[in-house]
């Protein structure tokens, strides 16, 4: 009954939430399964604690990932002869000439509003029980309550992100809530965190990252919040961002440190990292981090990684060269993704399974090859042809002798101009073989890791005055990049600015979904160029429209401005 009852009530909020609206549940027909009878161990508890869970775990990829990536420098999905055009979507985010009737848009505002009620719905439930029926404390009901609250400000921190100031909801019995101010939103993330961060337990040496959200985890979204403050309510908390982020590092919050290798936060085995602050848990045929395998990689790159998995082959790396293989460098400052990492970086070799959870690299790039070392061919422009991916984005194969293009250099370069080899793929997360198929998926999903409060704490440093100090924080995570310690090219007082930090951020963060925030906390988003993107110098598109669905829905929605 319970399970009917929770479908029915899941399709009332998630009908309603997604409009920017709530509704009152019918009260009577509520009341004939209330929370305390429905309960019955623990068990039921943490089944109820760990839906909204499985609702980050997917909020972490698709559509604001996208958003994130797609629209900044670092990513694009070019047209790739008669596949990806997809009706001019894709270039309308690269362009920033997105409507507020796109899907992505759409996808994002619903799956935040969407996250925040699931959350508020297990936390006035549990809010209810009696946690001593259960053999549990006040402790745990505690924990359990404060974790939905810091999940609850996640969801509005990234819908602060990206749209400004949202419904703001304390229960699920309003009707028609409209949009609270930028400030008004800032405050209530910054409250549940600053509740949360009192009273959720913080993690001690050896425990386990099961994808519990600890006190650093609300700390470092707290030390987030301020940090991107002056984009989101035009106010410099680079202080207040700087003190959370030393706390952390300085295990106030926990006992976090970095990883020694470069591949440890993100392997296999990342659980146990001793880097990971909060990870969404991830495991073969069950909660699989693994929404991007479909849009990244080529039909054919089954082959190369020796699986059974099919792709669509969408999504690259920006180039860095352009067709006649120089590079972009000297023209932008922003973009040239792999050309950023050095050639002695550990990370740019090409991603390579080396059996029993062992991997090298993460990229592919060049001639594509099956483990055994046969070419493996293409199946559109290279058609029985060797497949090799290059960092450029031009039609080759219309060059030549009767052809539209007479020779390379009159090769344009830009959205519409794909192939299917075109541009490198990222393998952030490893993918084994069919031989250790048991592994597949076996990484989590890193939300937050150390390396990320070292970075903000560099940079607001930097912004202090204090280079020397930001310098030893991005060394200490660039050593473990390269063989042996030896850093060829270790950031210095002299070299570090505003394009420097941004290059680290890239580097390190490169895939992880925070690219177009980093971009605009610089105030590069709409004024920077890159590879064939040209500034649009329109503030307003800091922030996403509210989609068209949203305001139909909820008419007390206001637009954002330009919109």
């Amino acid at each position: 009954m319970k399970n009917i009852i929770n479908i029915i009530t899941g399709a009332l909020v998630f009908t309603m939430i997604i409009s920017g609206g709530c509704t009152k549940l019918d009260q009577k027909f509520y009341d004939k399964v209330t929370p305390e009878t429905f309960f019955k161990s623990e068990k039921d508890i943490k089944a109820a604690l760990y839906r909204p869970f499985t609702h980050a775990r997917w909020y972490l990829g698709e559509d604001r990932w996208k958003l994130q990536e797609y629209t900044a420098d670092n990513f694009a999905i070019t047209t790739k002869g008669r596949h990806w055009y997809n009706g001019g979507e894709n270039e309308r985010y690269h362009y920033h000439r997105w409507t507020p009737d796109d899907g992505w848009i759409w996808g994002t505002w619903r799956g935040t509003l969407m996250g925040i009620a699931l959350a508020l719905d297990v936390r006035q439930d549990l809010e209810k029980l009696d946690y001593t029926r259960f053999a549990l404390s006040q402790t745990d009901k505690d924990d359990h309550i404060n974790q939905l609250n810091t999940l609850i400000a996640y969801f509005y921190l990234r819908g602060l992100d990206y749209f400004g100031g949202l419904p703001i909801f304390d229960s699920l019995d309003k009707e028609a809530v409209p949009r609270s101010t930028d400030k008004e939103t800032f405050a209530h993330i910054e409250t549940l965190l600053k509740n949360a961060i009192e009273k959720l337990p913080a993690k001690k040496a050896g425990d386990k990252e099961e994808g519990a959200i600890r006190k650093a985890g609300a700390a470092a979204m707290l030390a987030s919040l301020y940090f991107n403050a002056e984009a989101y309510i035009g106010k410099n908390m680079f202080t207040e961002c700087k003190q959370i982020s030393q706390d952390i590092i300085d295990k106030k919050y926990g006992d976090y440190s970095l990883d020694a290798t470069w591949n440890g936060p993100h392997s296999f085995t990342n659980d146990k990292s001793p880097e990971i602050i909060w990870s969404i848990p991830s495991e073969f045929n069950k909660l699989q981090y693994d929404w991007f395998y479909s849009n990244f990689y080529h039909y054919n790159t089954r082959q190369y990684f020796g699986v059974d998995m099919g792709a669509d082959n969408g999504g690259h790396l920006t180039p860095s060269r352009k067709p006649d293989g120089t590079l972009y460098g000297p023209d932008f400052k922003l973009g040239s993704p792999y050309e950023k990492f050095d050639d002695t970086d550990l990370r740019k070799k090409n991603y390579k399974y080396l059996g029993g959870g062992r991997y090298e690299g993460m990229f592919i790039v060049g001639p594509h090859l099956t483990p055994a070392g046969t070419a493996i061919n293409g199946g559109e422009e290279y058609k029985d042809k060797p497949l090799i991916f290059v960092d450029q984005v031009a039609r080759f194969t219309e060059v030549g002798p009767g052809k539209k293009y007479p020779s390379i250099a009159q090769l344009p370069s830009k959205m519409s101009e794909g192939e299917e080899n075109t541009g490198i793929r990222l393998v952030k997360v490893p993918i084994p073989g069919d031989n250790d198929k048991s592994l597949r998926w076996g990484a989590d999903n890193p939300a937050i890791r150390l390396t990320e409060i070292y970075y903000m704490l560099a940079e607001c440093k930097m912004r202090a005055g204090d280079k020397a100090g930001a310098t030893d924080l991005i060394n200490a995570v660039r050593k473990r990049n390269f063989t042996s310690n030896t850093d060829p090219n270790p950031v210095t007082a002299a070299n570090l600015d505003a394009n420097r930090m941004l290059d680290e951020w890239s580097i390190e963060f490169l895939g992880e979904g925070r690219r177009r925030t980093d971009l605009i906390r610089w105030n590069m988003f709409t004024t920077a160029a890159w590879w064939d993107h040209q500034p649009s110098g329109s503030v307003n598109l800091n922030r996403f429209p509210v989609p068209t669905q949203a305001i139909s829905g909820n008419n007390n929605l206001t637009q954002n401005t330009g919109y």
